[in-house]
């Protein structure tokens, strides 16, 4: 009640107040902070925003006299240009989350006078932000004009081609609820359209969207994905428009969306964004606060466990800077040090104890109260933060602070009696305004539709949430999942002490000794406080907690250990070898098709042979190659394909050339992966000399490799080089194959290359196409040259692992496959422009 009035004293009727003035910011009088300005657009914005919470908060009073505040004095047809996206969660959905609570209200036999008078002024509103849905798209321009719309020389908006994902799809649940309070369909025909342009625009290898697009062309301007800002609330609406609205399509989608965040941006407790052609390759490495948001999605989802680690990590980050930075780096420290307030982590702090019921989010809640008390509040209301670390304000209190912050820690301590209606009938926007589930019944032409010719995949769908205390049948399971995390971000130092203590008397483990495989060795990272972390793209993190360790002469063998790992890995990563080539030479292939490979530190060196290793291929029995060979006979003499897992690659390499084969390629068992998505490495021997092994061992990632085995399944007889290079056909090939070879193209059976019949140049690229790309001096193409990073020098594979069987291509040929990625390979160019 306090704040109110001091908004009411200070700022009425501006947009906000400025908490260290004590004044109102009104657009144009003060100057001008760029696009966060956009907000602002002379309609008593956070009056309009905090409606509902004052109804939530059982103020009755208060609400029915802001209603009439809003009904007489705000104007609606300013001569301003504003943001749709904030203009849309902010008011539009204020003055229908009003609307709802004075509805609620009369019929509870008070504010009997009110006649849908927010509801008026929400459609208003609605054919106001209208004319951005303009385009050839359907996408929304990101500024619109109040008055004028956003064409002609009055509007000054209007010629913008680009917008954030999440500013074209978060609007379905405000126009949606427009058009089902109105019975008007067209807002929500708009909203529908918008994000069926960016559901049809995904990435489908990876179902990832990007951060921005051009609203005419719908082409990624920042192909960048991640659940933070430019994106985050779109997937929010994806979820919270199938629990509004009943369209199981949107449930649909979001569940696929869902599936590729797990695979590629979780990596638990971080979230990184990663490049939608790329998503094994992260794109940064730090967050931003607006992926706070996400737990508390995942609570609504179903997805309990990474919810608590995440939001775990985003605790711990805030007790370390008493607020979360805007932006931090993977090692927790501060990237951007401003904090304006968000209420994202107190929204997930709330879901996981509606989820749980465990007190311990209480806790949370009560440090978020007391941080800000401590550090935000001024005179005249809370100030954002200018500095995390140094305590400093901004004059600045958004409107989102008291339509969010104040509702969310509300609800998370408010006893059942103290809310004034079931706040289970109703839905929160992404700015927490209140909309009635009802909606999902209400009158609107269009139903509950799908698009034509659109089916839906029952796959895709995960129609319950799991019971929380079925999931945890332990009190203490929540925390257990807390305290790694916790010790993560602390980073505290143990003290040393000068003796060893008893059973800890065998010498510390040297980096240079270790073996993944090696269950002792593995005991001792145990003890050391080392946690050995598998990643999605193959490779291992080493991720050292002293406070885990059995004690602290342990933690500092730990300590000492990794950081003789780092100089390990980064000496292994200045001796690195160059990629190597598979080059498929047989019929119909005649040296074209040439796949990335990984080299092995071991065996033959294939930059000393002038020639290479030229030989037919045949897949080894057992596949993964980690005993004596069955069908040794056939491997005699032939290059062996195996695949990668349940033993050392040393180990493969000693069977097949036990067998009397003359090379081994090891083809990756993580489906999906491949060298332009995933940084290439070394094959790493098994601890043990290894100079018996004389054969050339070569790596492939799994889209490479299944060209391979297709080109086997569909041609029997498949001959390759094995090289440090791609090679000239007319070097490669003799006389006569060269004859054959023009023979063949001559008659037409298969689609000619770029260059002339007669050209002898092979087509080199890091996934196959059938186009040319520039090459480097080692005549490998340079989009495939990927260093090998942290330590995937060496890559121990997790023992016992069932070979992946890949069912996905079994019926498409050599040609479908590289038809399939050709639409990608512009993509991969700009991608490689983006990142210079």
């Amino acid at each position: 009640r306090r704040w109110g009035r001091q908004i009411n004293d200070h700022a009425y009727p501006a947009d906000e107040l400025m908490p260290l003035t004590c004044r109102g910011r009104v657009r144009g009088l003060e100057p001008s902070r760029g696009d966060v300005d956009d907000a602002l657009g002379k309609f008593s914005l956070t009056l309009i925003d905090t409606l509902d919470t004052l109804a939530l908060l059982n103020k009755t009073a208060e609400f029915e006299k802001a209603v009439r505040r809003v009904v007489t004095d705000v104007r609606l047809d300013n001569d301003i240009v504003v943001s749709v996206f904030e203009t849309n969660i902010r008011v539009l959905g204020g003055l229908l989350g009003g609307h709802s609570m004075a509805v609620m209200l009369k019929e509870s036999g008070r504010m009997l006078w009110y006649q849908d008078e927010l509801l008026h002024m929400a459609k208003d509103l609605g054919l106001r932000l209208l004319p951005a849905f303009n385009t050839s798209s359907g996408l929304p321009y990101p500024r619109v004009n109040l008055r004028f719309g956003v064409r002609g020389p009055e509007t000054r908006t209007g010629t913008e081609t680009d917008t954030c994902t999440a500013c074209a799809g978060t609007i379905i649940l405000e126009f949606a609820a427009l058009s089902r309070f109105t019975g008007d369909p067209t807002f929500e025909a708009h909203a529908r359209r918008a994000l069926d342009f960016l559901w049809e625009k995904r990435q489908r290898h990876s179902n990832l969207v990007g951060t921005t697009i051009n609203i005419h062309s719908g082409e990624w301007v920042r192909r960048d994905s991640g659940v933070g800002a430019g994106i985050d609330s779109y997937y929010e609406y994806l979820l919270k428009a199938y629990i509004l609205l009943g369209d199981d399509q949107f449930l649909q989608r979001f569940n696929t969306h869902y599936a590729s965040i797990m695979k590629y941006i979780s990596q638990p407790p971080l979230l990184l964004d990663v490049h939608i052609h790329k998503p094994l390759l992260p794109a940064r490495t730090w967050m931003d606060s607006l992926l706070a948001f996400f737990p508390g999605l995942q609570v609504l989802k179903g997805d309990i466990r990474p919810a608590i680690e995440t939001h775990e990590m985003l605790y711990q980050v805030t007790k370390k800077h008493n607020f979360l930075p805007e932006a931090f780096t993977t090692d927790f420290r501060v990237h951007w040090a401003q904090h304006p307030l968000r209420p994202e982590f107190a929204e997930s702090t709330y879901f996981l104890y509606k989820a749980t019921r465990d007190p311990y989010y209480l806790e949370v809640g009560r440090t978020i109260l007391e941080n800000l008390n401590r550090f935000a509040r001024v005179p005249c209301g809370f100030a954002a933060m200018k500095d995390v670390r140094t305590g400093s304000h901004e004059d600045r209190m958004d409107s989102f602070f008291l339509a969010e912050m104040f509702k969310y820690l509300f609800l998370l301590f408010a006893e059942e009696e103290d809310l004034p209606f079931n706040v289970e009938d109703y839905i929160f926007t992404t700015e927490a305004h209140l909309l009635p589930l009802s909606l999902s019944t209400a009158s609107n032409s269009q139903g509950n539709v799908t698009c034509a010719g659109e089916e839906l995949d029952d796959s895709n769908f995960e129609w319950t949430c799991p019971n929380t205390r079925l999931l945890f049948p332990d009190p203490a399971f929540p925390r257990n999942l807390r305290e790694p995390i916790r010790s993560a971000v602390d980073k505290s130092c143990p003290h040393p002490t000068t003796h060893r203590d008893p059973g800890m008397g065998r010498p510390p483990l040297r980096a240079q000794d270790f073996m993944a495989n090696n269950p002792e060795h593995l005991e001792l990272l145990r003890r050391m406080g080392v946690s050995l972390i598998h990643l999605k793209d193959g490779r291992v993190q080493l991720v050292q907690h002293a406070t885990q360790a059995v004690s602290a002469v342990a933690a500092e063998d730990g300590m000492r250990f990794m950081q003789e790992m780092m100089e390990l890995s980064s000496q292994q990563q200045k001796e690195q070898l160059p990629p190597r080539a598979v080059q498929i030479i047989s019929p119909p292939f005649f040296g074209r098709v040439v796949l990335t490979a990984g080299p092995a530190q071991f065996g033959m060196d294939l930059s000393k042979s002038s020639s290479g290793v030229r030989g037919f291929v045949t897949i080894a029995e057992p596949y993964n190659g980690c005993s004596v060979l069955s069908n040794g006979e056939i491997v005699a003499g032939r290059i062996a394909l195996l695949q990668r897992g349940q033993c050392m690659f040393a180990e493969k390499a000693r069977h097949i050339q036990k067998a009397g084969a003359i090379g081994g390629i090891v083809i990756d068992d993580n489906e999906g992966s491949s060298s332009d998505t995933a940084p290439l490495f070394q094959m790493a021997g098994d601890g043990r000399n290894t100079d018996d092994v004389t054969l050339p061992l070569l790596f492939l990632f799994h889209k490479e490799g299944n060209i391979l085995l297709e080109a086997l399944k569909e041609y029997r007889e498949v001959e390759v080089l094995l090289s440090d290079k791609a090679r000239d056909r007319g070097e490669m090939l003799s006389e006569t194959e060269y004859e054959k070879m023009l023979i063949f193209e001559e008659g037409g059976t298969q689609e000619k290359d770029h260059t002339s019949p007669a050209s002898s140049e092979p087509v080199h690229q890091s996934q196959v196409t059938i186009q040319e790309q520039t090459t480097d001096d080692s005549g490998v193409g340079q989009e495939s040259v990927q260093p090998a990073e942290g330590l995937g020098s060496y890559v121990p594979v997790a023992v016992g692992e069932e070979p992946a069987v890949d069912g996905d291509h079994s019926s498409q040929s050599v040609d479908s496959l590289m038809a399939d990625w050709e639409e990608d390979l512009e993509a991969f160019k700009q991608m490689e422009k983006d990142e210079l």
